[in-house]
């Protein structure tokens, strides 16, 4: 058995394998192993695996179940120590393995950790999926050493510590196996947005630790599934949200939230009709809408976490309004004092 498994899941993506798995499967020794599951593809995937990539393991899915329960389910099949879930759109150097995984064997409190993420298109800039560790604010909003709502930063190596974090990117998230199924892995009525941050907010309840790890870096080209801004990712992202919320927060964080975060979701649908996006428009209600729907699930949801509940996990939130602070003029994630 390997001790370490990288993990790909794919859907429709043989451009992105033809571009970024070569760099993936060049940058391992031995130890490590390259798996591809794919979520149901329709395109070309499976054929360019099997003739291109050999050396690759291939987990075949029946159909798209999208990001979360995906690979749930393609980790049922995967057997090793460590495994890092590593988006298909992600480009690997030597040596960016061995850092992630001397953090997981240093620290046996630590679930998972993540590697600092730049961007493929300008390669001294943070990339926006995670780049150099995750936190959210008091009202759910997330952001990252790095990275504050749309402003970006060079990276001039003024985060490059490591150090503990609220959440760890999707993009190339490196964790426990048999901690990732004992949480329950990631929630799958999520489909895809947020379900790192929902699963690293449980591990923290649960007593677990999370870590940047920035002397790995991957680069991330990012926005390969859904486009920025769709009204699909909109959706996904305000009612993952909530339901994450919902389900992870402390009473008094949910009662400040409920109070605010229908006024500051009206404003944001209502920027988006000023701009011209009635899809984005729409897509912000009818996740309020869906999510409203769901409470009675996510209720039980929240009893079975707070259940085994035997941390606080408000060390790394923000207690602050990123938004106001944001409209004060903060761009950088060290204005914040945090």
């Amino acid at each position: 058995m390997k001790r370490c498994k990288i993990v790909i899941l794919n859907w429709n993506g043989a451009a992105h394998l033809r571009r970024f798995l070569p760099s993936v499967v060049a940058s391992v020794g031995d130890d490590v192993g390259v798996v591809v599951a794919d979520n149901g593809s329709s395109d070309e995937s499976v054929a360019l695996l099997e003739q291109q990539f050999p050396t690759v393991e291939r987990v075949l899915l029946d159909r798209n179940y999208g990001f979360a329960e995906g690979y749930n389910r393609a980790l049922q099949q995967v057997e090793a120590e460590y495994v890092i879930l590593l988006n298909s759109d992600v480009e690997t150097p030597r040596g960016w393995v061995e850092p992630l995984l001397q953090c997981l064997d240093e620290n046996p409190d630590v679930a998972a950790c993540a590697p600092k993420l730049r961007s493929t298109e300008q390669r001294d800039t943070f990339e926006y999926a995670g780049a150099a560790g995750g936190y959210i604010d008091f009202l759910g909003y997330p952001f990252c050493r790095g990275r504050l709502l749309r402003s970006i930063e060079r990276d001039a190596g003024q985060y490059d510590d490591e150090r503990d974090v609220f959440w760890v990117t999707g993009a190339a998230f490196c964790c426990r196996l048999e901690v990732f199924r004992a949480m329950g892995g990631f929630d799958g009525d999520y489909f895809a947005h947020m379900e790192e941050i929902d699963l690293s907010w449980r591990m923290q309840l649960a007593g677990w630790r999370l870590r940047v790890v920035p002397q790995s870096v991957v680069y991330h080209y990012g926005g390969g599934t859904l486009q920025t801004d769709s009204p699909r990712k909109i959706y996904l992202n305000h009612r993952n949200n909530l339901s994450m919320l919902f389900k992870c927060a402390s009473a008094s964080q949910r009662r400040f939230v409920w109070i605010l975060r229908p006024w500051l979701d009206v404003l944001a649908a209502v920027t988006y009709l000023a701009q011209g996006q009635g899809g984005n428009f729409c897509a912000v209600f009818r996740a309020w809408r869906d999510f409203l729907a769901s409470r009675a699930v996510l209720r039980r949801k929240r009893r079975a976490i707070h259940r085994v509940q035997n941390c606080d996990a408000s060390a790394h939130i923000y207690h602050g309004s990123l938004l106001l602070r944001y409209l004060f003029g903060v761009r950088r994630f060290d204005q914040l004092h945090f």
